[in-house]
């Protein structure tokens, strides 16, 4: 739920809330948009949820208001330039444009829900959603029709839909439902794309050239398939490519199918006038800003404001807004890649009951621990993740010495990660864990790699060198430096979530992130004062002597704007292009390229330093003459004894001694 902008009529507040409950659903056709709005809006108003959401709506509008100020910016020579730049980005495009591959993509109507009808048949026809009163994971179209939906709060499903029926979730039954249709999809396309329990893609090119069929008929087959298999219904969609594919299987939802010729004029055709939310990549927060500040709501007006997309968005931003806009998408079958990271997490009512956490905590960990051993997983690195009863994100991780994929493994440490964080009221529990390491064949660590634990000694060794040294006793226990079995080393990151904008809901769902991309600049400033007091401090060297004063002299020439030295190799090609890092910025973004400018400078005097080494060698011998002359010195004088009752020993005690330069 986002505020975008006031009705003006304080009457109809509800009316300056656009809520994703309401987004195009499939099911949701002819629902009472305002109604749901209203009840939206009635039900949140001052709840954490609420406060949040205005937060996210504070920073989009502060957002929006950012670039339209860049926008106004743009003069006409700078949007001729974007202009040429876009049009050459897309005769590239065009170029590349595959219409060889026929791709399906399956998505299995409502299927926590049609699951659970089938299983109890009571509940045929009868509106229903799976989940609680807090979060719903998913409605039947029954249900849909009052304008209830996935990632609904359950309290706001049940104002709209008085007679709405709770199931509660049962994963092992979805996984069980979701691995059969997933063998189905083995025989169309042994490499088929799973991205999610309910969802697929499937490359039949070959298959149907094999078996002399059309993409129709193939289509039909499969959910037949599936239907016979499972007793569930899916919708499909075929097209040249993935992204259309997945527009197509949401049209003739449920038990239907949609199929997009492979011919470019249809491609286009069909994209012209399709609403950018139907694309998946661009969630709420990017149709805001393509709608408030370019005006764009259809994929076709992409191209009609491409000069805009190529000068604000960043490059790979422009280039995914210009490929949407041509209605291309991913063809090739994607490289099998290794998996990076293993997760689960839950949402449930906001509590502060410790048991009950721990509850939560132990169930996440038997779920995770039976994936990764499914999957034949290890990992090192832990990572609790929690979300507040005020939606604030917390993230806590631990990496560990050694890997782990058992159950009682997880949850020691998640357990220790969760008490730290205690007394607090949460309403979701996630575990991640990464740095993973396929199989239980563990890759042995690099043998020359030195870890901490290889500099310290053992008890026994330990004791022997002090009593080799110091021949009196210690009362420092040496079970503090032996090398434990695991180590943990902490990692504390929080995160709080006002930021978090591109997740639409509260669960898992099919709907995709956006990434909005904006151009960092850096600026280091200079100063030769602060680096002459910094030096003398520390060295007790005149830098001036060093370095010389013409070091400082061009510092300062630099600062005061002569920057004749760095202008000798910096330059904006075309009057757009930095010549040494290649980034476009308009003649009118005064202040970001003079930033810029700053940061290549303090490049350049840093350079300048440390090849400035000439003058710097007779020092260095200076001072190592001046270390030989106190180590032969120190060697004459009689060592000091140490402080009587040896309560104190030096640090060098627990270090093995060696001529090694580490």
């Amino acid at each position: 739920m986002t505020k975008i902008e006031s009705s003006g009529d304080s009457s109809r507040p509800w009316e300056s809330y656009h809520t994703v409950y309401t987004t195009a659903k499939a099911g949701m056709e002819g629902v009472d948009k305002e109604k749901v709005q209203r009840v939206v809006y009635e039900m949140s108003k001052g709840s954490k949820y609420f406060e949040n959401e205005e937060r996210k709506d504070a920073y989009i509008k502060q957002k929006i208001e950012d670039m339209r100020v860049q926008s106004s910016k743009l003069t006409a020579s700078d949007l001729s330039h974007y202009q040429r730049v876009a049009d050459k980005r897309i005769e590239e495009m065009e170029a590349s444009r595959d219409l060889s591959r026929i791709w399906l993509h399956v998505d299995m109507d409502a299927f926590y829900a049609a699951v659970e009808t089938l299983s109890d048949p009571s509940l045929k026809g009868k509106p229903m959603a799976v989940g609680s009163m807090s979060m719903l994971s998913t409605a039947n179209y029954e249900a849909r029709r009052f304008g209830v939906r996935a990632a609904m709060p359950g309290f706001i499903a049940c104002k709209l839909c008085p007679d709405l029926i709770f199931v509660p979730t049962d994963f092992k039954k979805y996984t069980y439902y979701s691995d059969l249709t997933r063998k189905v999809f083995q025989r169309y396309d042994p490499n088929f794309m799973a991205t999610s329990l309910d969802e697929a893609f499937l490359d039949i090119t070959s298959v149907c050239k094999e078996r002399n069929l059309n993409c129709e008929e193939i289509a039909e087959e499969l959910r037949k398939c599936i239907h016979d298999e499972t007793g569930l219904t899916c919708s499909a969609g075929v097209a040249p490519n993935r992204l259309l594919a997945k527009v197509c299987s949401d049209i003739n939802k449920p038990n239907g199918q949609f199929v997009l010729r492979n011919d470019r004029i249809a491609v286009i055709t069909f994209i012209s006038s399709l609403p950018i939310r139907k694309i998946g990549g661009i969630g709420k927060v990017t149709e805001h800003l393509l709608r408030d500040v370019f005006g764009i709501t259809t994929c076709a007006e992409m191209l009609k404001k491409s000069a805009f997309l190529c000068a604000l968005f960043s490059h790979s931003s422009a280039d995914f807004f210009l490929s949407v806009g041509l209605g291309l998408g991913g063809t090739d079958t994607p490289q099998a890649r290794l998996r990076k990271s293993i997760s689960n997490e839950r949402t449930f009512s906001a509590t502060h009951d410790e048991t009950l956490l721990y509850q939560k905590l132990v169930d996440l960990a038997e779920m995770l621990s039976a994936d990764m051993k499914k999957e034949g997983l290890y990992g090192r690195t832990l990572t609790l993740k929690l979300k507040t009863a005020s939606f604030e994100v917390r993230t806590r991780a631990v990496t560990l010495q050694k890997y782990i994929c058992s159950n009682e493994e997880i949850l020691k440490h998640a357990s220790k990660l969760l008490k730290a964080e205690l007394p607090v009221s949460l309403r979701l529990i996630g575990l991640r864990v990464s740095q993973l390491n396929l199989g239980k064949d563990i890759i042995p660590s690099d043998p020359t790699q030195k870890t901490l634990s290889s500099f310290i000694l053992s008890a026994e060794t330990c004791q022997n060198e002090i009593d080799r040294n110091m021949s009196m006793g210690s009362d420092i226990s040496d079970q503090r430096f032996i090398d434990h079995e695991e180590t943990c080393v902490p990692i504390d990151n929080h995160e709080i979530c006002d930021k978090d904008l591109e997740s639409d809901e509260f669960l898992p769902t099919n709907e995709s992130k956006d990434e909005i991309f904006t151009k960092p600049t850096e600026r280091f400033l200079v100063n030769d004062s602060q680096i002459r007091d910094i030096v003398k401090q520390e060295s007790k060297v005149d830098f001036t002597k060093v370095m010389g004063d013409d070091f400082f002299s061009r510092s300062r020439k630099m600062e005061k704007g002569d920057n004749t030295s760095i202008n000798s190799i910096f330059v904006w090609v075309d009057d757009y292009k930095c010549s040494l890092c290649g980034v476009e910025l308009p003649p009118s973004f005064v202040e970001e390229r003079q930033e810029h400018s700053d940061f290549h400078l303090a490049e350049k005097l840093q350079e300048e330093e440390s090849t400035n080494h000439v003058e710097i060698h007779p020092l260095k011998e200076r001072f190592t003459q001046k270390e030989e002359r106190i180590t032969s010195q120190s060697r004459n004088k009689k060592q000091k004894s140490s402080p009587a009752g040896g309560k104190h020993l030096p640090i060098d005690m627990f270090f093995p001694r060696s001529n090694k330069n580490l």
